[in-house]
Protein backbone atom coordinates (compact mmCIF):
# COMPACT_ATOMS: atom_id res chain seq x y z
CA UNK A 1 0.00 0.00 0.00
CA UNK A 2 0.97 3.53 -0.87
CA UNK A 3 1.93 5.77 2.24
CA UNK A 4 1.71 9.40 1.64
CA UNK A 5 2.56 12.07 4.73
CA UNK A 6 1.71 15.26 4.86
CA UNK A 7 -0.51 15.48 1.79
CA UNK A 8 -3.20 18.21 1.04
CA UNK A 9 -5.38 16.56 -0.92
CA UNK A 10 -8.09 17.64 -3.62
CA UNK A 11 -10.33 14.68 -4.93
CA UNK A 12 -12.87 15.55 -8.11
CA UNK A 13 -14.87 13.40 -10.47
CA UNK A 14 -17.36 13.30 -13.00
CA UNK A 15 -16.63 16.58 -14.78
CA UNK A 16 -17.75 15.33 -18.33
CA UNK A 17 -15.71 17.50 -20.32
CA UNK A 18 -16.96 17.67 -24.03
CA UNK A 19 -20.44 16.66 -23.34
CA UNK A 20 -22.50 18.54 -25.46
CA UNK A 21 -25.33 19.93 -22.44
CA UNK A 22 -26.11 22.97 -20.55
CA UNK A 23 -22.94 25.35 -21.44
CA UNK A 24 -19.91 22.52 -22.27
CA UNK A 25 -17.21 25.56 -22.89
CA UNK A 26 -18.68 28.03 -19.61
CA UNK A 27 -18.42 24.04 -17.56
CA UNK A 28 -14.55 23.66 -19.10
CA UNK A 29 -13.76 27.52 -18.32
CA UNK A 30 -15.26 26.98 -14.73
CA UNK A 31 -13.22 23.75 -14.33
CA UNK A 32 -10.22 25.62 -15.82
CA UNK A 33 -10.28 27.94 -13.33
CA UNK A 34 -10.79 25.19 -10.28
CA UNK A 35 -7.27 24.50 -11.88
CA UNK A 36 -5.77 27.83 -11.47
CA UNK A 37 -6.35 27.94 -8.35
CA UNK A 38 -6.47 24.96 -6.20
CA UNK A 39 -6.91 25.99 -1.90
CA UNK A 40 -3.42 27.18 -1.12
CA UNK A 41 -1.27 24.63 -0.19
CA UNK A 42 -2.66 21.33 -2.22
CA UNK A 43 0.00 18.76 -2.99
CA UNK A 44 -2.02 16.23 -4.66
CA UNK A 45 -4.88 16.40 -7.01
CA UNK A 46 -6.98 13.25 -7.53
CA UNK A 47 -9.26 12.72 -10.87
CA UNK A 48 -11.60 10.02 -10.28
CA UNK A 49 -12.72 9.15 -13.21
CA UNK A 50 -14.84 10.98 -16.34
CA UNK A 51 -13.00 14.17 -16.07
CA UNK A 52 -13.76 13.42 -20.09
CA UNK A 53 -16.75 12.67 -21.01
CA UNK A 54 -15.11 10.98 -23.90
CA UNK A 55 -11.60 10.62 -24.89
CA UNK A 56 -9.50 8.43 -26.92
CA UNK A 57 -5.67 9.12 -27.99
CA UNK A 58 -4.16 8.11 -30.93
CA UNK A 59 0.00 7.20 -31.32
CA UNK A 60 0.67 10.86 -32.61
CA UNK A 61 -3.22 12.42 -32.04
CA UNK A 62 -5.23 13.71 -29.18
CA UNK A 63 -8.29 15.38 -28.78
CA UNK A 64 -8.25 19.18 -29.83
CA UNK A 65 -10.88 19.85 -27.85
CA UNK A 66 -9.29 20.24 -24.46
CA UNK A 67 -6.13 21.96 -24.89
CA UNK A 68 -7.00 24.49 -21.83
CA UNK A 69 -7.67 21.84 -19.48
CA UNK A 70 -4.59 19.62 -20.70
CA UNK A 71 -2.46 23.12 -20.47
CA UNK A 72 -3.59 23.66 -16.78
CA UNK A 73 -2.75 20.20 -15.87
CA UNK A 74 0.58 20.41 -17.39
CA UNK A 75 1.23 23.80 -15.51
CA UNK A 76 0.04 22.00 -11.91
CA UNK A 77 2.56 19.10 -12.76
CA UNK A 78 5.31 21.42 -13.35
CA UNK A 79 4.53 23.34 -10.21
CA UNK A 80 5.10 20.05 -8.20
CA UNK A 81 1.52 19.29 -7.39
CA UNK A 82 1.31 15.55 -8.08
CA UNK A 83 -1.82 14.14 -10.37
CA UNK A 84 -3.56 11.22 -9.67
CA UNK A 85 -5.77 9.74 -12.68
CA UNK A 86 -8.29 6.92 -12.13
CA UNK A 87 -9.99 6.01 -15.34
CA UNK A 88 -13.88 6.36 -15.67
CA UNK A 89 -16.00 4.77 -17.41
CA UNK A 90 -16.40 6.97 -19.93
CA UNK A 91 -12.38 8.07 -20.01
CA UNK A 92 -11.35 4.40 -20.19
CA UNK A 93 -9.32 4.96 -23.10
CA UNK A 94 -6.43 7.05 -21.96
CA UNK A 95 -2.68 5.61 -22.38
CA UNK A 96 0.91 7.48 -22.70
CA UNK A 97 -0.14 11.02 -23.42
CA UNK A 98 -1.21 12.10 -19.68
CA UNK A 99 1.44 10.26 -18.04
CA UNK A 100 4.44 10.59 -20.53
CA UNK A 101 3.71 14.59 -21.44
CA UNK A 102 2.00 15.77 -18.50
CA UNK A 103 3.68 14.11 -15.82
CA UNK A 104 0.20 12.75 -14.25
CA UNK A 105 0.33 9.05 -12.59
CA UNK A 106 -2.26 6.45 -13.26
CA UNK A 107 -3.81 3.89 -10.69
CA UNK A 108 -5.90 0.73 -11.02
CA UNK A 109 -9.21 1.29 -10.06
CA UNK A 110 -9.89 0.58 -7.48
CA UNK A 111 -6.85 1.26 -4.73
CA UNK A 112 -6.25 1.94 -1.36
CA UNK A 113 -3.92 4.29 -0.08
CA UNK A 114 -2.51 5.36 2.98
CA UNK A 115 -2.04 9.23 3.10
CA UNK A 116 -1.96 11.09 6.65
CA UNK A 117 -2.29 8.39 8.53
CA UNK A 118 -5.56 7.62 6.77
CA UNK A 119 -6.19 4.39 4.76
CA UNK A 120 -8.72 5.93 1.82
CA UNK A 121 -10.73 3.93 -0.60
CA UNK A 122 -10.29 5.48 -3.62
CA UNK A 123 -12.25 4.23 -6.65
CA UNK A 124 -14.24 5.60 -10.24
CA UNK A 125 -17.13 3.78 -8.27
CA UNK A 126 -18.61 1.99 -11.52
CA UNK A 127 -19.18 -2.34 -11.51
CA UNK A 128 -18.67 -2.23 -7.59
CA UNK A 129 -21.94 -3.30 -6.10
CA UNK A 130 -23.88 -3.51 -9.25
CA UNK A 131 -23.47 -6.39 -11.15
CA UNK A 132 -25.42 -5.36 -14.23
CA UNK A 133 -24.81 -7.81 -17.10
CA UNK A 134 -24.80 -5.64 -19.69
CA UNK A 135 -22.60 -3.00 -18.40
CA UNK A 136 -20.14 -5.61 -17.48
CA UNK A 137 -19.78 -7.14 -21.11
CA UNK A 138 -19.62 -3.48 -22.29
CA UNK A 139 -16.44 -3.08 -20.08
CA UNK A 140 -14.66 -6.31 -21.10
CA UNK A 141 -15.00 -5.08 -25.08
CA UNK A 142 -14.13 -1.54 -23.72
CA UNK A 143 -10.86 -2.80 -22.21
CA UNK A 144 -9.96 -5.22 -25.43
CA UNK A 145 -6.45 -4.93 -26.48
CA UNK A 146 -7.80 -6.07 -29.85
CA UNK A 147 -10.97 -4.10 -29.73
CA UNK A 148 -8.99 -1.05 -28.59
CA UNK A 149 -6.33 -1.63 -32.00
CA UNK A 150 -9.39 -2.06 -34.21
CA UNK A 151 -10.89 1.05 -33.49
CA UNK A 152 -7.16 2.83 -33.63
CA UNK A 153 -7.44 1.99 -37.43
CA UNK A 154 -10.62 4.06 -37.79
CA UNK A 155 -9.28 7.40 -38.66
CA UNK A 156 -9.53 10.10 -36.31
CA UNK A 157 -11.96 12.03 -38.12
CA UNK A 158 -14.28 9.14 -37.57
CA UNK A 159 -13.64 7.97 -34.50
CA UNK A 160 -13.94 11.38 -32.51
CA UNK A 161 -17.66 11.38 -34.46
CA UNK A 162 -18.54 8.24 -33.25
CA UNK A 163 -17.44 8.92 -29.67
CA UNK A 164 -19.57 12.19 -29.61
CA UNK A 165 -22.48 10.80 -30.68
CA UNK A 166 -22.19 7.78 -28.07
CA UNK A 167 -21.76 10.36 -25.24
CA UNK A 168 -25.22 11.75 -26.34
CA UNK A 169 -26.64 9.00 -24.53
CA UNK A 170 -25.07 10.49 -21.39
CA UNK A 171 -27.66 10.25 -18.71
CA UNK A 172 -26.50 13.50 -17.59
CA UNK A 173 -28.54 14.90 -20.35
CA UNK A 174 -32.12 13.09 -19.34
CA UNK A 175 -33.11 15.71 -16.27
CA UNK A 176 -35.27 14.08 -13.29
CA UNK A 177 -37.81 14.74 -11.56
CA UNK A 178 -37.28 15.88 -7.54
CA UNK A 179 -39.12 12.87 -6.68
CA UNK A 180 -36.91 10.54 -9.29
CA UNK A 181 -33.37 12.06 -8.07
CA UNK A 182 -34.76 11.65 -4.40
CA UNK A 183 -35.70 7.89 -4.98
CA UNK A 184 -32.65 7.31 -6.54
CA UNK A 185 -30.24 9.10 -3.94
CA UNK A 186 -31.98 6.88 -1.46
CA UNK A 187 -31.47 3.84 -3.57
CA UNK A 188 -27.51 4.85 -4.14
CA UNK A 189 -27.29 5.10 -0.49
CA UNK A 190 -28.19 2.54 0.53
CA UNK A 191 -26.52 0.07 -1.82
CA UNK A 192 -23.02 1.68 -1.62
CA UNK A 193 -23.32 1.96 1.98
CA UNK A 194 -24.52 -2.20 2.08
CA UNK A 195 -21.56 -2.76 0.22
CA UNK A 196 -18.61 -0.95 2.20
CA UNK A 197 -20.21 -2.48 5.60
CA UNK A 198 -19.39 -5.87 3.87
CA UNK A 199 -16.16 -3.89 2.32
CA UNK A 200 -14.83 -3.32 6.15
CA UNK A 201 -16.33 -6.94 7.48
CA UNK A 202 -14.76 -9.14 5.12
CA UNK A 203 -11.45 -6.45 4.57
CA UNK A 204 -8.36 -7.26 6.99
CA UNK A 205 -7.40 -3.54 5.36
CA UNK A 206 -9.97 -1.40 7.83
CA UNK A 207 -10.95 1.93 5.30
CA UNK A 208 -11.32 5.23 6.95
CA UNK A 209 -13.00 6.61 4.13
CA UNK A 210 -14.31 5.60 1.12
CA UNK A 211 -14.44 8.09 -1.90
CA UNK A 212 -15.96 7.59 -5.65
CA UNK A 213 -18.34 9.01 -7.92
CA UNK A 214 -20.10 7.71 -10.85
CA UNK A 215 -23.23 8.52 -9.93
CA UNK A 216 -23.46 11.77 -9.82
CA UNK A 217 -24.79 12.21 -6.36
CA UNK A 218 -23.32 13.73 -3.36
CA UNK A 219 -23.48 11.79 -0.56
CA UNK A 220 -21.76 11.72 3.14
CA UNK A 221 -22.61 8.30 5.15
CA UNK A 222 -21.67 7.36 8.55
CA UNK A 223 -20.83 3.32 8.66
CA UNK A 224 -21.10 1.34 11.78
CA UNK A 225 -17.47 1.64 12.96
CA UNK A 226 -17.30 4.72 12.55
CA UNK A 227 -15.61 5.33 8.89
CA UNK A 228 -17.08 7.73 5.81
CA UNK A 229 -18.84 6.43 2.97
CA UNK A 230 -18.63 9.33 0.32
CA UNK A 231 -19.69 10.53 -2.97
CA UNK A 232 -18.49 13.27 -5.69
CA UNK A 233 -21.58 15.38 -7.69
CA UNK A 234 -21.08 15.87 -11.27
CA UNK A 235 -19.94 19.11 -12.51
CA UNK A 236 -23.24 19.78 -14.31
CA UNK A 237 -25.82 19.97 -11.54
CA UNK A 238 -24.11 19.08 -8.29
CA UNK A 239 -20.10 20.55 -8.96
CA UNK A 240 -18.24 19.96 -5.48
CA UNK A 241 -15.05 18.34 -4.84
CA UNK A 242 -13.63 17.20 -1.65
CA UNK A 243 -10.07 18.13 0.04
CA UNK A 244 -8.19 15.97 2.79
CA UNK A 245 -5.92 17.93 5.12
CA UNK A 246 -3.90 16.04 8.20
CA UNK A 247 -6.60 13.51 8.94
CA UNK A 248 -9.91 15.50 8.20
CA UNK A 249 -11.96 16.03 5.15
CA UNK A 250 -14.64 18.29 3.81
CA UNK A 251 -16.80 18.96 1.29
CA UNK A 252 -16.45 21.76 -0.94
CA UNK A 253 -19.86 22.70 -3.02
CA UNK A 254 -19.21 24.72 -6.01
CA UNK A 255 -21.86 26.73 -8.27
CA UNK A 256 -21.30 27.02 -11.68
Amino acid sequence: MAIMENRICCFVADVHLGLDYKSPNDRESKFVDFLRNLPSGVTDLFLLGDIFDFWYEYKYVIPNKFIKTLSALSDLTSKGVKIHFFNGNHDIWTYRFFQQELGVEFFDSPCVLNINGKKLFLAHGDALWERDKKYLVLQKIFKSKFLQFLFSSIHPRWAFGLGYHWSKHNRLTHDMSREEYESLKEKVSKEGKDWAEKYQKSSEEKVDYFIMGHYHIPLTEQLEDGSQFLMLGDWIHHPDYLILEGDNIRRVNLYL
